[in-house]
């Protein structure tokens, strides 16, 4: 069983062949304007679509923290809208990031993952703008996803 793989360059345009998911952490407010979102919006406007739909209808299906949302942006390319931070700002009670609920959404990601027969691919999720430390991080990706057999490659950004 192979580790995650590290790899310099764009999350937004994973170059592997076959289903990819490009997953990413997002907040419980439906906040996106900063941060990899950016990106991703500039390449794709689907994800950003699907989230502030998803978060507009929150009263009626599951987004909170921990759900996942997938959207297929290209026959073989999906993006995994996660949410995994509590607000956007770091306040009295912390950095936004939470660990549990990134743990949760990653664990409904293996499920989605191993249907599509996918590899998933990600910016250090929940280290930027979340606040979060991917000595906390990297243990639940292995957990989650590359125990289960699912091929996992990170992509740090130049």
């Amino acid at each position: 069983m192979a580790g995650i793989r590290y790899v310099r360059g764009d999350a937004t345009v994973p170059s592997v062949k076959g289903i990819k998911v490009i997953a990413h952490v997002c907040n419980d407010i439906g906040g996106w304007g900063k941060g990899f979102v950016l990106a991703l919006s500039r390449r794709r406007p689907e994800p950003e679509a699907a989230y502030r739909a998803w978060h507009r209808d929150r009263a009626a299906n599951d987004f909170g923290l921990g759900a996942v949302q997938l959207v297929q942006v290209e026959r073989y390319v999906w993006v995994a809208n996660m949410i995994g931070r509590r607000g956007v700002r770091t306040g009295s009670k912390g950095v936004p990031v939470r660990y549990e609920a990134i743990d949760t959404a990653l664990d409904r990601l293996a499920g989605h993952a191993r249907e599509l027969g996918a590899s998933v691919h990600m910016p250090r999720i929940g280290c930027g703008l979340a606040g979060g430390t991917w000595s906390r991080v990297e243990p639940l990706v292995e957990e989650r996803l590359v125990r289960r057999g699912i091929p996992v490659t990170v992509h740090d950004h130049d």
